[in-house]
């Protein structure tokens, strides 16, 4: 099975935690592999795609649209309704990739609850779902997507699971872990979320969005978790 090896270097999660100022270099490679990295890469073959001071990242990143996601009371739930079950249909189509989700959640280092909560909202786990946009498959890739990660045939679900879960890794490592941000940068791309000052874009498709996918995520915890 073909897996793009990602040379990651988180810089804006050592500088949240260790406070030691660093840059923040993104390139990519003729092959569309990225890499996040805290000093620069040699070599013709990776091409700078931008380059941000730490700090400013993980900054910018604390700073969440209150109209989104407002801080509760200290005895009141978040303002996050509580999920449906799923439809009989919809469990049938998740069994069938559930193995496969999950160990591209392990892989990837990310929350099998997450994964399967962002394929529930984009595609209702249909493989070969296709939306007015062109997106397409289990994760919804766009062809530009798609193409950076090497996906030759989105509706493929393993061609597609590991492009749509390498591009969520990638989006949670450059906007400092924060989940709203990644989330609405798998929606709109990351470009918007950076235009917009490291915010959500104000942009209604986004914002239900991202408090789907959240939704998604509350039936996917096993009770009392």
């Amino acid at each position: 099975m073909p897996i793009i090896m990602l040379a990651l270097v988180f810089a804006a999660t050592v500088c949240a935690v260790t406070g030691v100022r660093a840059d923040v270099y993104k390139y990519v490679d003729a092959k569309g592999n990225t890499y996040f990295t805290d000093a620069p890469l040699k070599g013709a073959k990776y091409r700078l795609e931008w380059k941000r001071e730490s700090r400013g990242l993980v900054n910018e990143n604390r700073q969440r649209l209150a109209s989104l996601n407002p801080r509760p009371a200290a005895n009141q739930a978040p303002s996050v309704s509580k999920p449906a079950a799923a439809s009989q249909s919809l469990a049938a189509r998740r069994a069938r990739f559930e193995r496969l989700i999950n160990a591209y959640a392990r892989l990837n280092k990310l929350s099998p609850e997450l994964l399967h909560a962002v394929i529930r909202t984009e595609s209702a786990y249909n493989h070969e779902a296709v939306s007015h946009a062109g997106a397409q498959g289990l994760m919804q890739l766009m062809p530009g997507t798609a193409a950076r990660y090497g996906v030759k045939d989105s509706f493929n679900p393993i061609e597609n699971l590991r492009g749509g879960a390498a591009y969520l890794r990638d989006l949670l490592d450059l906007f400092g872990q924060d989940l709203t941000l990644a989330l609405a940068g798998y929606n709109a791309g990351e470009n918007a979320v950076i235009r917009n000052g490291y915010q959500i874009p104000p942009y209604s498709e986004t914002r239900n969005y991202v408090r789907q996918v959240l939704q998604h995520m509350g039936y996917e915890r096993p009770a009392g978790g």
